[in-house]
């Protein structure tokens, strides 16, 4: 999720996104006036290619359903339990699905994560554009957007088992996870974000390490810019942080390699999002006045990069852009920041990768744990199409060569959360 000009070519640029949430634009009119039109990132679902992956993927049938839902509901309260329901159950259903749990319903390869992204929505835009016989209130729809989001992502769904941190003595190591959904979609339809599938794979599930089994617990944000400046990233994970053993937040960034973030920036570059916006500024955060132009990763990053965890080299990214103190034009440092100076580009870069990252080490360091909790950012490889299968206009919507490589990417990132689980463990030792 890094900005146009890094330099990884039109793909690789594209690929390192992040997050999103509905935009003042998109609100729901008070009761008794008209619902409210699908924002630019649901129309894309009239395009073939959605089509298509809901229908090869056995989730063609799922908004339709929820349709149905809502319209049995004659209330706000038995709307909001079937968003609550039906949303839920779409986290599980692509769990399951990728996790090999039931049928596949489709010849979709079962690593694929773009038929939740795309079916989440289409349950947004049903949602949206619902005139409920009862009645609804803009405050009321936003609400059920607001929970139709959070369950469908499973942020309500971070299942902790208990652990030291409980005062249960060492116990099975926890992990958070966060990725992202597929992002510059204007660019290719076709796009799906291997940090969205490495969240899919992982959710639940436990890795042997040598510091002992390790529990992972994940969820997958939006790429836009208003979400995060409401706060959807610090609303998941604050309640989460005092519990883990380590976090750390994925997503897709340069080709051919993975990168451990060492320093996040706190600054917007304002390259577009899913809903087409732009954001250029400070990184909107709660108590202004106490934000730092950086954050740092405690995330073992030189165990991490030390290790064979699979065909991708693996980098401790240390460069960042910044201002320095008394200067007015940016500056390349390889090093890291200089003291005193303003953010404008973490190793991340300063799109949504950058900012989960900034926004996840910040929420850290202001509950206290920056000295015992390691947490920060993994970068992915951009996730590419085989050789023959470039064109967006007429290129198949998968093909095995890219199937390969995100199950490559997934099966990198688990050993990757080993190794660092299993080197915080002997670090705290």
């Amino acid at each position: 999720m890094r900005p146009i000009r890094v330099r990884i070519g039109v793909l690789g640029l594209a690929l390192v996104a992040g997050l999103a949430a509905p935009t003042a634009a998109t609100a729901a009119p008070e009761a008794g006036g008209a619902a409210p039109a699908p924002t630019v990132e649901e129309r894309r679902l009239d395009g073939e290619v959605p089509r298509e992956i809901l229908r090869r993927s056995g989730f063609a049938a799922v908004a339709p359903a929820f349709a149905r839902g809502l319209g049995r509901a004659d209330s706000y309260r038995e709307a909001r339990r079937v968003v609550e329901r039906e949303g839920a159950a779409l986290w599980r259903r692509a769990v399951d699905r990728v996790q090999g749990r039931g049928p596949a319903r489709g010849d979709l390869s079962r690593d694929d994560d773009r038929p939740l992204y795309w079916a989440r929505l289409a349950m947004t835009r049903e949602l949206r554009t619902w005139e409920p016989g009862f009645g609804l209130s803009e405050r009321q729809r936003a609400a059920l957007l607001t929970e139709l989001e959070r369950t469908s992502r499973g942020q309500t769904d971070l299942r902790l088992p208990r652990g030291h941190r409980d005062g249960h003595g060492k116990g099975v190591k926890r992990v958070l996870l966060t990725g992202f959904d597929p992002f510059t979609l204007d660019r290719d339809v076709r796009i799906s974000n291997p940090s969205g599938a490495v969240a899919l794979a992982l959710d639940g599930t436990v890795i042997d390490t040598p510091d002992g089994p390790a529990r992972v617990e994940t969820a997958v944000f939006p790429v836009r810019w208003a979400d995060f400046a409401e706060g959807t990233v610090e609303r998941a994970l604050r309640p989460y942080l005092p519990r883990v053993d380590l976090f750390t937040t994925v997503s897709q960034g340069r080709v051919g390699r993975f990168d451990v973030e060492r320093t996040n920036g706190a600054w917007r570059g304002g390259f577009p999002d899913n809903d087409n916006v732009s954001r250029t500024e400070t990184v909107p955060v709660a108590d202004p006045a106490s934000q730092p132009q950086w954050t740092t990763t405690t995330l073992p990053y030189a165990a991490i990069t030390a290790a064979d965890t699979g065909r991708f080299p693996v980098y401790d990214n240390t460069s960042v852009t910044e201002i320095p103190a008394g200067g007015d034009e940016p500056v390349v440092r390889p090093d890291g920041p200089t003291p005193g100076s303003t953010a404008r580009e973490g190793g991340g870069g300063n799109y949504l990768s950058n900012e989960i990252a900034y926004r996840a080490t910040l929420l850290r360091d202001r509950l206290g744990l920056h000295g015992t909790l390691p947490g920060g950012h993994v970068h992915t490889p951009v996730l590419q199409f085989g050789a023959g299968n470039t064109d967006p206009a007429t290129g198949a919507v998968t093909d095995p060569e890219f199937v390969r490589n995100r199950l490559d990417i997934v099966a990198q990132s688990r050993a990757i959360v080993g190794v660092a689980v299993s080197a915080a463990g002997a670090d705290r030792d």
